[in-house]
């Protein structure tokens, strides 16, 4: 009769080895911060060149060259679609009436849906381009809506806000355009 070969003594703590190493990762990312932050890798690059058609009959369309020269200005990417947007509507009206320049961009937006949000939540925006194809958006690193972007007076990006803007936040977007005017 053959006697089976005895496995090496290390084996027995294997188990036991890995299920404290995942009690490690799992406590490690208990205790430290949770970060949301995403670092966009436009920032301190010019917006690209793109020239959009006009979204609305009230406002003109909208291309990269508007950017240079003038003072920075808040560059919104939205949807008539966006329930976030709808939220950040009044924000955005708010920064308006503080003087604070806003081109939007609509994404993915039927002309009639997008007058029906303006005419329903506001229209703080002094040019609206619209973007069928997300071709605009995903250029300058955006990957959803709502989502901001503070643009200084040479067409650079300089702050990505991602998500809608809060009541809150509203001095902290005020000073990225201050910064972006330095």
């Amino acid at each position: 009769m053959s006697e089976k070969p005895k496995a090496p003594r290390w084996t027995l703590w294997l188990p036991l080895a890995l299920f404290a190493g995942f009690v490690v990762l799992v406590v490690g990312g208990l205790v430290r911060p949770k970060n949301n932050d995403i670092a966009s890798q436009m920032i301190g690059k010019p917006l690209p060149a793109f020239s959009l058609p006009a979204g609305s009959d009230s406002r003109p369309a909208l291309d990269a060259a508007h950017f240079k020269g003038g003072k920075p200005r808040l560059l919104n990417i939205f949807a008539s679609w966006c329930i976030p947007c709808r939220a950040e509507a009044p924000v955005l009206e708010e920064l308006r009436r503080a003087g604070v320049e806003i081109d939007g961009i609509a994404i993915r937006d039927r002309r009639e849906d997008l007058a029906a949000f303006l005419g329903q939540y506001g229209n703080p925006y002094a040019r609206i381009g619209v973007d069928d194809v997300s071709r605009v958006q995903l250029a300058i690193g955006s990957s959803g809506v709502p989502e901001t972007f503070v643009i200084d007076a040479q067409g650079t990006i300089r702050y990505q806000h991602i998500g809608d803007i809060r009541p809150d936040q509203i001095p902290m977007i005020l000073d990225k355009l201050k910064e972006a005017g330095q």
